[in-house]
């Protein structure tokens, strides 16, 4: 039966063995990710037990690659990027270059050749945007200045990365010894080519895909139809990637880049994020389960010096060169330690490369090896070294009363503290904060809306409303709240678990505060009143009662066939 349906065999006990060690690596407060490259090994033809269908596993893989990208340009933003442009972009390139050099000088010491040394080199120096990101939204460091120049930082890394997927096939014969003079004519004739072709599919993207693509997504976002339009999302990702391949010869990661890219330009990009991630999650999951597929464990110990020296140009060589930069352009102790940690690991990008890399014959099997060693081991210490950085940050941190020292730059503006009294605070504004907003003006009473979209804030504050960006939850954004003085907090956001989070930070503040939650299920209901929310209310239930409401008070209205007396 298991080889009569290979790919949902495949699927199947993949997901499974996922969940399973990805729940153990969470249990131990380590990424997910990590559970899911293990069960990956578990699986893979170097592990006794079952071995799941490889090129079935590669092609689902590609799935994985193709929403990656798509979700890393969804959430490419210029603005971020521009706003930290004089350190992400140099910083970004001198420690791609520092840590490509390490990588190349390991691998001309295990004596294999430039090219694998140079795609070894460049797998080692791009960092995993999943792990980053956690961690920055683990210590709400998204929003600080520090937080900032890593994401900054990733982003040039990945547009560096994404460069290297479209030019190392062209220069792969190059790589494996083609070096006579006719070659170098084609050579240049590849690339010339390869770029032609590239420069075509971005136009093309420009002028037609900027129009079409956010005219599709409206369309279907009119229709009403929520499967639509997770469809249409779907079907904009994987077409522009097949399409990409098709016509124009670039890889399926730059189509899917380019599609996200394009599509975050539209306001209804963070939407189609939310509505793909599910799905996007999902094949992300079999993506690295794939990766853990190809690695020998025996690697570990069969060459232990090399895995160790990878090891530690992942953590140390990467660390001391982004600490270095950082300082060198006038950033204070704790951004240069903060940027340092956050890169001191390696992720998505790096299985591609080492993939691509393979299938190139640029790089022997062992360097994959090393290269998934490296990343299972860096992202298993990356929360240790974190742990580390907080201590030290907290060790030299400033006493009470006394400023930072003069180097330090602030991590983020201080936000202003709102001069509302006996106001309401409303968590989650969306179409519920429109009514409510309206009923609290005719009643004179204030309000204040804090939001984590930065469109409907300024919109808000447009229109004479008090509004602050960002998370409820962070302590001080609660403080500048003032929540202390506050006849009431609103907690309108839908999901369940989010609002947990901001009824707990409310209650801690002020155990008489009152406080209104909205649900949509009755579990929802209890964790949010287990957690101190005063009232909550369950959507379908108040919509329910209103329309009954309305049906008893109507009676029939007198017409042609209605009989009166």
């Amino acid at each position: 039966m298991l080889h009569a349906t290979p790919l949902i065999t495949t699927i199947a006990i993949g997901l499974t063995l996922a969940f399973a060690f990805g729940v153990i690596a969470n249990r131990f407060s380590l990424p997910p990710l990590v559970g899911y490259l293990l069960a990956g090994v578990l699986v893979g033809p170097f592990t006794p037990g079952y071995v799941a269908e490889q090129d079935l596993a590669a092609q689902l893989a590609e799935i994985g690659v193709v929403l990656l990208m798509f979700g890393v340009g969804l959430h490419f933003s210029l603005q971020d990027l521009l706003s930290v442009r004089k350190i992400a972009i140099p910083g970004a390139i001198v420690q791609i270059l520092s840590a490509t050099l390490l990588g190349m000088g390991l691998a001309h010491w295990l004596g294999w050749s430039a090219g694998a040394g140079l795609v070894f080199g460049l797998a080692l120096s791009v960092a995993s945007t999943v792990v980053l990101l956690r961690a920055m939204q683990e210590r709400h460091l998204v929003e600080t200045e520090r937080g900032r120049i890593a994401v900054g930082w990733l982003i040039v890394e990945d547009i560096a990365m994404v460069l290297a997927l479209v030019l190392l096939p062209a220069t792969a014969g190059l790589m494996n010894g083609a070096g006579s003079d006719p070659y170098w004519g084609i050579l240049a004739e590849n690339l010339l080519l390869a770029l032609g072709k590239i420069v075509a599919f971005v136009l093309t993207m420009l002028i037609v895909g900027r129009r079409v693509i956010p005219w599709m997504l409206h369309y279907m976002a009119h229709t009403g139809s929520r499967e639509l339009f997770r469809l249409a999302v779907l079907v904009i990702a994987l077409g522009t990637a097949f399409g990409a391949a098709e016509l124009f010869g670039v890889s399926l990661a730059l189509g899917a880049f380019f599609a996200g890219v394009i599509l975050s330009e539209s306001t209804l990009s963070q939407h189609a994020a939310k509505e793909t991630l599910p799905l996007r999650d999902a094949f992300a999951v079999l993506f690295f389960v794939s990766a853990g597929m190809l690695f020998d464990p025996s690697i570990l110990m069969r060459d232990p010096l090399p895995v160790v020296a990878t090891l530690l140009i992942i953590l140390v060589g990467k660390s001391i060169a982004a600490y270095l930069i950082v300082r060198a352009f006038g950033y204070g102790n704790t951004s240069a330690l903060t940027v340092a940690a956050s890169l001191a690991q390696i992720g998505e990008f790096s299985f591609i490369l080492a993939a691509l890399g393979t299938e190139l014959e640029l790089l022997p099997t062992e360097g994959r090896d090393l290269i998934i060693a490296g990343a299972i081991l860096s992202i298993l210490l990356n929360p240790l070294l974190f742990a580390a950085v907080d201590r030290v940050l907290g060790r030299h941190a400033p006493p009470e009363g006394e400023s930072a020292a003069p180097d330090e730059t602030p991590t983020r503006l201080a936000i202003p503290a709102t001069e509302l009294t006996d106001h309401i605070v409303l968590v989650g504004h969306g179409d519920f904060g429109v009514a409510l907003r309206n009923r609290l003006r005719a009643a004179d009473v204030p309000l204040l809306v804090i939001e984590s979209e930065e469109d409907t804030v300024e919109a808000l504050r447009e229109e004479g409303v008090e509004a602050i960006a960002g998370n409820a939850a962070d302590p001080e954004l609660v403080a500048a709240a003032n929540l202390g003085a506050a006849r009431c907090l609103v907690v309108a956001i839908p999901d369940g678990y989010e609002a947990g989070q901001v009824v707990e930070q409310g209650r801690a503040i002020d155990s008489a505060l009152p406080i209104i939650a909205r649900a949509r299920s009755d579990e929802a209901v209890e964790h949010l009143e287990a957690l101190g929310a005063d009232t909550v209310v369950l959507d379908r239930n108040e919509v329910a009662a209103a329309i009954a409401n309305l049906a008893l008070k109507k009676t029939r209205r007198p017409g042609p066939s209605a009989k009166t007396t």
